[in-house]
């Protein structure tokens, strides 16, 4: 079995060496580029699994550079940043970005959300379309959803939420991503909305509401669901 390629695309020698050191130990193929331009042309010639993208690039914005890949480039694209500011963390994950982290992260961090991200990237080319969580199964070609082998009785919406959660499992959506999906352009600033059925799902999904396990809030940003 082919080993998972990796790009870091990062300016900082020490955070480069780090990366190289701990992903190769968990097996994974890394390969190194130390400002955009570079990274472009890298992830062009071998598109890699993976793509690991600072922001804060010498040549350019890491914000234009993620534009720039989501041109062509459909795979997992995980953002490392010192800027942790909610701005900043929707507007990379708006223009395409899979997953944000704020520097310094944990190791144990990093690994756990490249493994959910080509997790969910390899799931989509299999079109896979029986989804497993736990007790909680989303059968996408039924269209139903299963706790504990009982059906749930979801509305037309909460099912296409709960679908569009799953389709992007351990992935940030946004708030303005999330409606804009499920509701259309005109309700993008209809946060309160969106509450609401995230709430009445909850209600449906989790053990304790009040400590989801399921949809995840991420404050100021959307939702993460595993």
């Amino acid at each position: 079995m082919n080993k998972v390629e990796i790009l870091i695309i990062d300016d900082e020698p020490q955070i480069q060496k780090l990366l190289k050191i701990n992903l190769e130990s968990n097996d994974y193929s890394v390969k190194t580029a130390d400002n955009g331009k570079s990274g472009l042309l890298q992830a062009a010639n071998h598109p890699p699994h993976l793509i690991l993208l600072d922001i804060g690039l010498p040549d350019e914005s890491g914000h234009e550079i993620l534009k720039k890949l989501r041109e062509w480039y459909s795979k997992p694209i995980i953002i490392l940043s010192v800027q942790d500011n909610e701005t900043d963390i929707v507007r990379a994950l708006d223009n395409g970005a899979t997953d944000y982290l704020s520097k310094p992260f944990r190791s144990g961090e990093l690994l756990a959300r490249i493994r959910a991200a080509i997790r969910r990237s390899e799931n989509l080319v299999n079109k896979e379309t029986k989804m497993v969580f736990d007790e909680l199964v989303i059968d996408l070609a039924k269209m139903f959803v299963t706790l504990n082998d009982k059906v749930l009785k979801l509305t037309s919406t909460e099912y296409n939420l709960i679908s569009l959660f799953a389709k992007n499992e351990g992935r940030v959506l946004t708030h303005k991503y999330i409606l804009k999906e499920i509701w259309g352009v005109g309700y993008q600033t209809e946060t309160q909305y969106l509450r609401v059925f995230v709430g009445q799902i909850r209600k449906k999904i989790e053990s304790n509401p009040h400590q989801p396990k399921h949809i995840i809030t991420v404050n100021g940003v959307g939702y993460r669901f595993h």
